[in-house]
């Protein structure tokens, strides 16, 4: 059986489904700007929930931005 070839799932997400395997790719590296909130970083996103097969996948993928330091303290 021959590999599919690598699709997108949203921001910054490759993916493979070969069979019944799931492979995801992630550029941890990449920075997608800060959440609605404001209090994560967004790395990657699947947007919503999306199909891939017969299963959905919804997925974050996010940090907490390093803190400033405050002035006047040490």
């Amino acid at each position: 059986m021959a590999k599919a070839a690598k699709r997108t799932l949203g921001k910054n997400i490759e993916y493979d489904l070969d069979g019944s395997t799931l492979t995801l790719r992630i550029d941890l590296s990449k920075d997608f700007g800060p959440s609605a909130s404001g209090k994560t970083v967004i790395i990657a996103s699947s947007e919503g929930n999306k199909d891939v097969g017969d299963v959905k996948v919804g997925l974050n993928i996010y940090k907490y931005p390093e803190a400033k330091p405050v002035k006047g303290k040490k």
